[in-house]
């Protein structure tokens, strides 16, 4: 995609409260590298640059009682959620005032109605039971389960997806395809499709190829409904790119696939883009000095939030 005329907004289909999410998201991530490359963060951070607009998107479709299962590169589904980046920050950081009192770091946070987990294809099989459990309890609820195009080499996924057919549970799993298994790109590793792996089961699959919010939002608002109201699983495969490595120095990819991805997300740049952009950039830099001055979280953990 070359640059236009077109604003941001129209670009991306989205009002100033979801740009303005999308950028607290991106400027998250790229603070988190610069805090990694000045030696502030103890072990690994996964960045979900280039799919900010995934969890954004499906914002206003979750409901309070659906309950959110994340992956390895879940920083903006935990933002999406609950807009809280200072509490994320700290649990990172393992700073008072952290999600889980800065014993889950990036990948293993636990929040009511939330739970990540940096063990591929973990959260199915679990997100399936609580799908159960909603059915029960909590008619319309969602169990929202967000996996990559990497996690359909575990076998717990079809373990689950059984399960979700024969007992049509209210499973959302979302599928962010970034077409590469932390180096391994998806035509080496998959045989098939994510499409036709769903009809092995009967479970409906939609294929999202637009990063415009309002068009995810119109294509998706049946289909999620019909999965609450039948109930029934549903796959919805987001084909997204991600622009930095699979953590900070594994990319293997050509330079020129990743400059085409770049130049879709530069796309979205204009003068009221550029001032939200600052405001966000600058909001996360003021979270991140604060939470630097913060000392270090205290044992015994009381448990999560």
């Amino acid at each position: 995609m070359t640059r236009t005329d077109v604003t941001a907004a129209e670009l991306l289909g989205a009002d100033v409260a979801d740009l303005e999410l999308m950028l607290l998201i991106r400027h998250f991530e790229r603070g988190l590298l610069d805090l990694f490359a000045a030696g502030e963060l103890s072990g690994t951070t996964h960045t979900c640059l280039g799919q900010e607009y995934i969890p954004v998107a499906l914002r206003p479709l979750l409901r309070e009682q659906d309950f959110v299962f994340s992956n390895h590169r879940g920083h903006g589904h935990y933002l999406a959620r609950f807009g809280d980046p200072a509490g994320l920050l700290a649990e990172i950081m393992g700073r008072q005032g952290a999600v889980c009192a800065g014993v889950g770091g990036s990948q293993h946070i636990l929040r009511e109605g939330y739970l990540s987990t940096g063990i591929q294809g973990e959260s199915l099989p679990v997100a399936a039971g609580l799908a159960l459990h909603l059915s029960r309890t909590t008619p319309g609820g969602l169990a929202v389960a967000h996996i990559g195009d990497g996690t359909w080499g575990e076998g717990a996924v079809y373990e689950a997806l059984n399960l979700a057919a024969l007992w049509r549970l209210p499973l959302l799993v979302v599928v962010e395809n970034n077409a590469i298994a932390q180096s391994t790109p998806v035509d080496a590793h998959m045989a098939g499709s994510v499409a036709g792996r769903a009809a092995a089961f009967g479970i409906d699959h939609v294929r999202i190829t637009s990063a415009n919010l309002g068009q995810i939002r119109d294509a998706l608002a049946a289909p999620l409904a019909a999965a609450r109201s039948g109930p029934a699983p549903l796959v919805v495969e987001f084909m997204t790119h991600r622009l930095g490595p699979h953590s900070k120095g594994d990319d293997t990819r050509p330079p020129a696939e990743i400059a085409a991805a770049f130049d879709w997300y530069a796309a979205a740049d204009d003068d009221h883009f550029r001032a939200l952009d600052r405001r966000q950039r600058e909001r996360v830099a003021a979270i991140t000095c604060e939470v630097l001055s913060r000392p270090r979280s205290l044992w015994p953990v009381r448990g999560c939030r």
